[in-house]
């Protein structure tokens, strides 16, 4: 393993500052199977080592509460929205929840329309999963954690070719084992500019049979599931449009319950993806650096934890 030290930190900064004006993010939390509250607190220290992003936070309260009424975020101040909820966990409902988590109908009325204008919508990790039957959602995110027969599935062949999966022929949505898995970009992209054509990053769960309307779906990196029944090739990376909008989704950045200074958030790969993605929603110039830490296809690379400072 590498560790960044401190001082390359510094510099990356520093050459962060002198990129185009700041990007206003919003991160969207309150509920998940997984730990939202360490996610939220790692997506923050990752933005602000990165430097050049405004970051906010909108929690939405319990809906056992009044404020979750009139809980009503302004998607439209910010130039991107991270989504990191997910209520579709084990039989569809959170530990420790009385009823499943959802948006207010008009938070989602809202989104929708953001987006549908030109907003840039990241949806981080088992955000993928979530709110099933919510139509709009599910064709911003393309491909969602669904049981079989829900929509149109992607696979990769091994000549690299995108290949579409009819709904008769899916399975349920699942993974193997979380572990190091050999990333493969397909192809060239923006958000991709001058990174290695494979690399090795820690503790991912590659999905298999995420399934959806798979609408405008462009895959930007792929990798191999762990299942020994399966053994395919599988999006981990992956974009859509939604009317004016840009939407960018990965399985990137899984953090359990009790999972402390988590490798998925400390690879140098995902710190260096994530504000390379957000330029690229915010439709601004891509041009976050690629660090001399990038992992290889030979060696992963993890970081210290970041950590925002009060």
């Amino acid at each position: 393993m590498c560790w960044l030290a401190l001082g390359s930190a510094a510099l990356l900064h520093a050459g962060a500052k002198n990129r185009d004006s700041t990007i206003r993010v919003l991160i969207v939390d309150g509920f998940s199977n997984h730990d939202w509250q360490q996610t939220t607190t790692l997506l923050q220290g990752i933005l602000q080592a990165a430097g050049g992003f405004d970051v906010t936070v909108s929690t939405m309260p319990a809906m056992d509460t009044p404020a979750w009424a009139t809980w009503q975020p302004h998607f439209a101040d910010y130039d991107v929205v991270i989504q990191t909820c997910n209520d579709n966990g084990d039989n569809g409902l959170l530990e420790g929840v009385k009823q499943k988590p959802d948006w207010p109908e008009e938070v989602k009325a809202d989104f929708e329309t953001y987006v549908r204008k030109g907003g840039g919508a990241y949806i981080f990790h088992a955000a993928e999963n979530a709110f099933v039957g919510w139509k709009g959602y599910e064709d911003m995110v393309g491909l969602s954690w669904r049981p079989a027969g829900y929509g149109t599935a992607v696979q990769i062949s091994s000549l690299g070719t995108v290949d579409h999966i009819a709904s008769a022929d899916t399975h349920a949505t699942g993974h193997g084992p979380r572990g190091d898995v050999l990333v493969t970009r397909l192809g060239n992209d923006p958000i991709h500019e001058g990174m290695p054509p494979q690399w090795l990053s820690p503790d991912i769960e590659v999905y298999y049979y995420a399934q959806g309307p798979a609408d405008h779906l462009h895959v930007l990196a792929f990798a191999k599931d762990s299942d020994p029944k399966l053994g395919m090739l599988w999006p981990v990376e992956w974009t859509t449009e939604y009317g004016k909008g840009r939407v960018y989704v990965s399985v990137y950045g899984h953090v359990w319950p009790g999972d402390v200074q988590p490798a998925s958030m400390r690879d140098a790969a995902v710190q260096t993806i994530v504000p390379l993605a957000l330029e690229w929603l915010a439709r601004r110039p891509v041009t976050y650096p690629v660090p001399s830490d990038f992992p290889t296809a030979d060696s992963e690379s993890v970081r210290p934890a970041p950590a925002p400072s009060k």
